[in-house]
């Protein structure tokens, strides 16, 4: 969410502007908009925006609210709710980082509150984990958040996945492209990432980032405890993407300067190309084993191979293929929290899992495959029916 979109219409003036210290130089702000502006806030719906480069364009948060295939962002003023979409100064740091810019904006909203309505937060993406873990912390550090509803919107609760064979890319163009290796780099992608590569040819590991935080999550609680916790996935309940494993997802135009160049779905086995540069990138390689066949499980789809196909063609024009622009970005399972390893059977059919497997209470799948952090009818509304009276 909040990525910056030229061709989406204005926001609407929001009723007030929140500046929000973070830690060192970097914070947040925050548009808040009142269902009625004659009484305030009163029934705050605090929403945290998500990973993506640079900081956040509350223009373009809003706009994915409102303009995408549900206004979701009128319908929940109607029903008497007040919005704040909360962003951050740089959506790359650390999920720790950016929490504590949202335990300030929670802070600002229970004082700016008029009456003792309960809060609802969370958060897109990644911003759902950065409300877990600050209303979590909230509460093993004794602090009252008044938060009734946590929800969760296509969040990686058990990891995230960028192919192997992209974040190879990044690391062989970096003399050329260096912010495309920073972001796959950066504490947030470490953190968020199942599976990550720091260099072109390292084995694919749980980052220590990642590590660190799941222990500090842990330590917190690991869930806040208070509130009612709802999850929602834009990934179907079974399934898959349609994007079948080991082929060729990115290739170069035969003849072309980049011509033996390919970006290959993964495969599951062991020493897999994910990644060959072919004669025009050194012919450089990247392998894998053991991973499973992640791009095509059923889950919120993100166009990761089309990111680099449009980078390819941009500094050179007409150099490369695309016949698999989209892969799976957040899976169904871990978008819900399921068991503690969704990635040992990334097919399994979520809708008849044992409620036991969720640490959620309440939680939706999409009907079908869908973009991450899409907002729909069908999530909107799910979502709104469950919102504290």
């Amino acid at each position: 969410m909040g990525r910056v979109k030229k061709d989406v219409p204005a926001a609407p003036k929001p009723d007030a502007v929140w500046e929000i210290p973070g830690a060192n130089r970097l914070g947040g702000n925050a548009y808040v908009y009142y269902a009625n502006p004659k009484f305030g806030l009163t029934r705050p719906v605090i929403l945290s925006d998500g990973f993506h480069q640079g900081p956040t364009d509350l223009n373009g948060f809003w706009n994915e609210l409102e303009n995408g295939q549900y206004a979701f962002a009128t319908e929940l003023r109607r029903r008497g709710y007040d919005l704040v979409i909360l962003g951050y100064d740089d959506c790359t740091a650390s999920i720790l980082h950016n929490a504590a810019v949202a335990h300030r904006c929670i802070e600002r909203a229970i004082a700016e509150r008029l009456g003792s309505a309960p809060l609802t937060v969370g958060g897109f993406s990644m911003g759902g984990l950065i409300t877990r873990y600050t209303l979590a912390r909230m509460e093993n550090d004794g602090m009252d958040h008044q938060t009734a509803v946590y929800v969760s919107y296509d969040s990686p609760h058990h990891g995230a996945w960028m192919p192997i064979g992209l974040q190879a890319l990044a690391h062989a163009l970096r003399e050329l492209a260096p912010p495309l290796s920073a972001q796959v780099n950066s504490p947030a992608s470490r953190q968020l990432l199942w599976r990550h590569i720091a260099e072109l040819g390292d084995t694919p590991r749980e980052d220590p980032e990642r590590t660190k935080f799941l222990e500090e999550l842990k330590r917190v609680g690991d869930w806040p405890r208070r509130p009612r916790l709802l999850a929602l996935a834009n990934g179907a309940g079974k399934g898959n993407s349609g994007v079948p494993a080991g082929k060729e997802a990115v290739h170069g135009v035969a003849g072309g300067i980049l011509d033996g160049f390919a970006l290959f779905s993964q495969a599951a086995g062991d020493n897999k190309v994910v990644f060959r540069g072919g004669p025009g990138l050194d012919n450089l390689e990247q392998r894998t084993s053991g991973l499973p066949e992640a791009d095509g499980a059923h889950g919120g789809t993100l166009e990761s191979f089309e990111l680099a196909f449009k980078a390819l063609n941009a500094a050179i024009p007409g150099a490369v293929k695309c016949p698999y622009p989209s892969t799976s970005f957040v899976p169904t399972g871990s978008a819900l929290a399921v068991g503690t390893d969704p990635w040992t059977d990334l097919s399994a059919d979520i809708t008849i899992l044992d409620p036991d497997k969720f640490a959620l209470d309440d939680w939706m799948c999409a009907s079908q495959n869908e973009r991450h952090t899409l907002m729909t009818e069908e999530l909107g509304t799910w979502l709104l029916e469950r919102l504290p009276r």
